[in-house]
């Protein structure tokens, strides 16, 4: 890949992959962070990345970074640090995009990617599978199951008053 490519892929797929990571991490300097980090590997690899494939390395590293940020954090974080409060909430929404957001982060982290790949980003079933290291048939039950459980958390009653 020349320099040219690496501009075009960074003026192209930034966005996209911030989005991406923004929508796990739900911090936006974090976010920020992997990206950036992701694009220096992609910049230290520019000569041994094939253009073509270049979306697909960048939302593989950025995942694996993503999922590398989150494990570090979870090593720093101590459970009884967190307040009863966190832990649950009484708020009743009536924006469904809050509630989105919220029905997002009840699943787990792998399910969540899965479904943000596939609905968000617009990635088919191989290409999730690429970028997270599952197969197929194993994208495909996560994103059932995920969707079975947004569909469930969407439609209780408490959280539609």
């Amino acid at each position: 890949m020349t320099v040219a490519e690496y501009n075009i892929c960074v003026d192209n797929f930034a966005d996209n992959l911030f989005r991406f990571i923004f929508k796990n991490l739900r911090d936006e300097e974090q976010s920020k962070d992997v990206v950036q980090d992701t694009f220096t590997k992609l910049w230290l690899k520019v000569e041994d990345v094939n253009f073509e494939k270049a979306k697909s390395y960048l939302f593989t590293t950025g995942y694996r970074t993503m999922i590398d940020w989150i494990r570090r954090e979870k090593k720093n974080a101590d459970f009884e640090q967190v307040s009863e409060s966190r832990m649950s909430t009484d708020i009743q929404y009536s924006d469904l995009q809050e509630v989105l957001q919220e029905a997002l982060g009840k699943l787990p982290e792998i399910q969540r990617n899965v479904v943000l790949l596939r609905d968000y980003e617009g990635y088919n079933y191989n290409e999730i599978g690429e970028i997270t290291g599952l197969n197929e048939s194993q994208v495909k039950v996560y994103i059932y199951r995920a969707r079975v459980a947004l569909k469930n958390y969407l439609v209780s009653m408490e959280n539609l008053l």
